[in-house]
């Protein structure tokens, strides 16, 4: 029973990771074909994916490979929700 409940959990972990994305990357590219996306801003999307690829790589190397994907995924999915959020107030 407990391996159904970490299947059902990681499907829907991805899933808002996805849609998070999708919101934020739909927000972005309206920014940038209106011609209102700030320099701050390309730089923070650069920024965002360096630093989760070091937490993620520093979760996995100090677990000694044996990380959840959860645990490995938790960067990227904080910065995808908070950046979701605070692009809907633009």
């Amino acid at each position: 029973m407990k391996r159904c409940s970490k299947a059902v959990s990681l499907t829907l972990s991805i899933a808002d990771l996805t849609l998070a994305s999708w919101e934020t990357l739909a927000r972005r590219t309206m920014l940038i074909a209106q011609n209102k996306c700030p320099p701050e801003e390309y730089q923070r999307m650069i920024l965002e994916k360096a630093e989760a690829a070091t937490e993620s790589a520093m979760t996995f190397f100090f677990s000694g490979g044996l990380a959840s994907i959860d645990e490995l995924m938790a960067p990227w999915k904080s910065r995808v929700t908070a950046n979701a959020r605070r692009l809907r107030k633009k």
